[in-house]
């Protein structure tokens, strides 16, 4: 096995900078990141800080583009951003406070219009295998359980 490449302290602060200017990042990818780079624990932590004060790494920014971007761009439900999140190590609290954001008129919209794209994908002629398999696209989607019973009882009677 050959040896991975070693990096000093300065050379990986670096490589961090651009891995964090590319796209948003959160703590848990960029210290996952340093461990494949073989950095012992005390450089690990002394990056980060490095990268906080120098704002390249910033949790709460990191969050509200993570749920924005991922629900509007995937449709997702508040129970799995939360779940996505909750996976990367942020805190509760600033999942909720990111998740509150979204409007429910919004969130609402955003359902009524995937329910009803999903509907016309689906070609089952049994009604309740067709009601089934709208659920659970929903649900695996990450919207929660009463909102996704009541929007199949209405679009499937």
């Amino acid at each position: 096995m050959f040896p991975s490449k070693s990096y000093t302290v300065e050379q990986a602060l670096s490589k961090m900078q651009r891995y964090c200017s590319y796209q948003e990042r959160c703590h848990t990818e960029v210290r996952k990141k340093l461990v494949e780079m073989n950095m012992i624990a005390d450089a690990i932590d002394h990056i980060i800080v490095q990268l906080i004060r120098q704002d390249y790494l910033n949790e709460s920014r990191f969050v509200a583009i993570y749920v924005l971007s991922k629900f509007n761009q995937k449709k997702w439900g508040k129970n799995r951003l939360k779940q996505e999140l909750k996976i990367r190590d942020i805190s509760p609290i600033l999942i909720k406070k990111e998740l509150d954001a979204i409007s429910e008129e919004m969130y609402v919209n955003t359902l009524n219009e995937l329910s009803a794209k999903r509907l016309l994908q689906i070609k089952e002629k049994n009604v309740f295998k067709k009601r089934k398999k709208l659920a659970d696209y929903l649900l695996y989607r990450g919207w929660e359980s009463h909102l996704v019973y009541e929007k199949v009882k209405e679009l499937i009677p």
